[in-house]
């Protein structure tokens, strides 16, 4: 009888976890359904173009710091992502980036990479042939390095 009682009790706690372990699998694959369906809609009053551009302002502000001016060139460039013009512009007037942080992060990139001075990398923040950042944007990478 003892071992009867074992054996209902190791089964009926297996069960148990298994029927957690389930539910919860199935709680995941509901959340991350209702995850994605919330990420993937979109405004689709807006050009597929145009979102296309945002998403890709995205993610050059976000993986490579850049500067407003900076995406807006790489996204409308013949030689980068080649947008139009009007909906580079799009994404530049609707993108959410921190172009103040990003700045920070280009300048100790400068600072730690290439060994250069602050005034040097002020002067690689705004050149127009550098970062394209806002004199404002660059002074506040400045005095936000570490000594």
């Amino acid at each position: 009888m003892k071992k009867g009682l074992k054996v209902f009790l190791t089964a009926a706690i297996v069960l148990s976890a298994v029927a957690c372990s389930t539910t919860s699998d199935e709680e995941t694959k509901n959340k991350d359904t209702k995850e994605k369906v919330v990420e993937t809609k979109e405004d689709t009053s807006v050009p597929k173009e145009y979102r296309n551009a945002l998403h890709k302002a995205e993610n050059y502000s976000k993986m490579m710091h850049m500067s407003k001016q900076r995406i807006y060139d790489q996204l409308a460039s013949e030689y980068g992502e080649k947008f139009d013009a009007e909906a580079a512009q799009y994404a530049i007037d609707n993108i959410k980036g921190d172009y103040l942080e990003a700045a920070l992060k280009s300048a100790k990139n400068y600072q730690e990479t290439m060994s250069m001075s602050k005034d040097a990398i002020y002067d690689q923040l705004t050149s127009e042939y550098g970062e394209k950042f806002t004199a404002e944007e660059a002074q506040y990478a400045i005095d936000n390095l570490d000594e």
